[in-house]
């Protein structure tokens, strides 16, 4: 058994992904800085008209038999026009710099829960 010291925890990084710096845009706080200007991207692709009803951090509940095991957040979700302006699709997006073994079993579970695949930027 290992016993760790109170400088040990200290130490010790808090962060899922070591050398991510939150960055603050707008008055929002986002995880990277990577995430950060895909928003920016995605702000600017609103305000165009490309897309619509952007969203961030939606909350994706993933259930088994009835049980709540976990939450999944994706990162943004927003409305694209199909060709033809008569519809659209809803693209649920996660942004990634590294793909944990955690992320990509709940990227699994939450596409074969909702169907629809997850976009990775």
């Amino acid at each position: 058994m290992t016993r760790w010291t109170a400088a040990d925890l200290a130490r010790r990084s808090t962060a899922r992904v070591k050398n991510v710096r939150k960055k603050l845009v707008n008055g929002l706080m986002f995880d990277s800085t990577k995430e950060a200007r895909r928003y920016q991207d995605l702000e600017l692709m609103q305000k165009a008209g490309q897309i619509t009803d952007l969203r961030r951090q939606v909350p994706y509940p993933i259930y088994i038999k009835g049980k709540l095991i976990c939450e999944w957040r994706a990162d943004f979700v927003y409305k694209e026009e199909a060709q033809g302006g008569q519809t659209y699709f809803i693209r649920v997006e996660d942004v990634k710099g590294w793909k944990t073994d955690i992320y990509k079993l709940k990227k699994k579970m939450v596409e074969a829960e909702y169907g629809f695949q997850i976009l990775e930027t």
